[in-house]
Parts: C-alpha cells; sequence; structure tokens
C-alpha cells in the first residue's frame, strides 16, 4: 500500500449542515441499526473499529456494543462534537470506546491499525472524497473493510409536492456545490472506492422513511431549524442564494409538510463495503 504524500495540502473543506443544536440532535437519532445494518453482519467480538465522522457517538456506542471486547475509536473534526460523545459514552457506560478530533484527510493513526474503519454521510461534504477513502484504507489492515454510507440528495422523493421543499433542495445543491462538496453521493460511492485503489467492492442501497405522524412531526421540525438557524442558513444568506424570507417560506414549507396527513419523505442512501 502506497504512504500518504507528507507535501500534499489538505483540503480546507466547509461542512455545509454545521453543528448548530438541530443539527447535533439529529445525527443523535441514528444507531448501529437504522444507519449502519449493511454492516452490522460484519461486526464481531473482539474487531477493532474506526468510525471517522462520528458526531455525538450513537452509532460508535452501538459498534463498541456490538465488537466488545474490542476497541473503537470515534473520530471527528469538531472539539465540541467529540466531547458530546465522550459524554454519551460515559452515560451508557461504554468502557471500549475512545473519541479523538482529527482530519480524515490527514488521520494520525499508524497503518493497518483497524479491522473496520466506517464513515456514515462523511464523503458528501467533503471536496476529495477519494483521497479519504485512500487515508481510511491505510488504517485498515490487510482485508480489513472499509464500509461507507451518503445520502443521495437528488434521489430523495417526498408527497405532497410542495413548491417550498422544491426551494430547499435546489437550495441545498447550490450551497453544497459551492463547498465544493457532492450532495448526491451515494451513486458515486462504488465509483469512489475504486479509483481509491479497492478492487473487491460490495454495495447495496436502503432508505429511511418517514410517513408517520411522529417521524413526519421530527423530520418537519428538524429541517424548519436547520433552514433558519444552522450553518445552511448562514451559507445561504453569506453566499447571496437566499435571502431571510426565502428561507422562512421554506421553513413554513416543512412545517405544511409535516402537518400533511399523507405526507412522506425518501430517503435513498448509498451503501460500500471494500475490502483493504
Amino acid at each position: 500500500m502506497e504512504a500518504p504524500d507528507s507535501t500534499a495540502k489538505t483540503p480546507d473543506d466547509v461542512y455545509t449542515h454545521g453543528h448548530h443544536e438541530s443539527v447535533v440532535r439529529a445525527h443523535a437519532a441514528r444507531t448501529a441499526e437504522n444507519s449502519a445494518a449493511f454492516l452490522l453482519p460484519h461486526l464481531a467480538p473482539g474487531l477493532t473499529v474506526l468510525d471517522v465522522g462520528c458526531g455525538p457517538g450513537s452509532i460508535t456506542c452501538d459498534f463498541a456494543r456490538l465488537v466488545d471486547p474490542g476497541r473503537v475509536t470515534g473520530l471527528d473534526r469538531s472539539e465540541d462534537v467529540v466531547a458530546q460523545a465522550r459524554a454519551l459514552a460515559e452515560e451508557r457506560g461504554v468502557a471500549n470506546a475512545s473519541f479523538m478530533a482529527g482530519n480524515v484527510y490527514d488521520l494520525e493513526l499508524d497503518d493497518e491499525t483497524f479491522d473496520v474503519v466506517h464513515a456514515h454521510q462523511v464523503l458528501q461534504h467533503l471536496t476529495d472524497p477519494v483521497a479519504a477513502l485512500r487515508e481510511m484504507r491505510r488504517v485498515a489492515k490487510p482485508g480489513g473493510l472499509v464500509a461507507v454510507r451518503d445520502a443521495d440528495f437528488h434521489g430523495m422523493s417526498w408527497y405532497p409536492e410542495l413548491d417550498e421543499l422544491d426551494e430547499w433542495m435546489d437550495l441545498y445543491q447550490r450551497i453544497a456545490r459551492h463547498n465544493g462538496a457532492e450532495p448526491d453521493a451515494g451513486r458515486r460511492l462504488v465509483g469512489w472506492m475504486q479509483e481509491a485503489g479497492f478492487t473487491d467492492v460490495s454495495p447495496s442501497s436502503s432508505n429511511w422513511l418517514y410517513a408517520t405522524p411522529q417521524q413526519r412531526a421530527w423530520q418537519a421540525r428538524v429541517w424548519s431549524e436547520r433552514v433558519l438557524h444552522s450553518a445552511f442558513a448562514e451559507q445561504a444568506l453569506e453566499y447571496g442564494f437566499a435571502e431571510q424570507a426565502g428561507l422562512e417560506r421554506i421553513a413554513a414549507g416543512w412545517h405544511r409538510w409535516g402537518s400533511s396527513a399523507d405526507g412522506w419523505f425518501l430517503i435513498p442512501n448509498g451503501e460500500v463495503i471494500g475490502r483493504a
């Protein structure tokens, strides 16, 4: 395996979502079962796992339970979010998980350290996802697994069809692409893995669906808050892609969708497991 180029410049990526409370709260609702089911058959007691972009640690702590007495390391670039992940592990009594701040392009970890390297909803926010995959491959043991899952924004569908949600999708695409990111990452995972040097690649797909009254209320609340208060809102205004009145209209549209008795919102996710 080739050593990383120590002279290469590390990209300075802009995170489209940011770490507003509404974003972190949504990420904390993710579990290994609802967000990493494609990987679960490959986990077993005693394995070592690196969870890249671990966020508040909910998936990481689930992994720790599944591989105990193996060790799990959660990594995120935000020190504040890492602190929340540590607090969650302590609250759950998870003793075999540790957390660190770090950069996916330049992991301060030894070569061939982990049996499994996992990243959930990370590659879509990067300007160079292939470089990140190569770095993830570097820290995986020979024969180990690199598992990634990302949403595909243009693959999302909803009902009722509302102009405000069309505006939201257009605005999200513009902001993410202005940041050099790829919001339709799910459909590109196989290609990125191949470009990163993986020859043994297993693709799959799974959905998140919001269609019950409770699910609709949750999704509508989360996104209406993000549209108005998160880095998404800040960037929309800073880049000149929207005005405050437009953001308020989109947020109201999310609430209108959430109150629709027949509301439906489907998020498709691409999933790939590559063997190092």
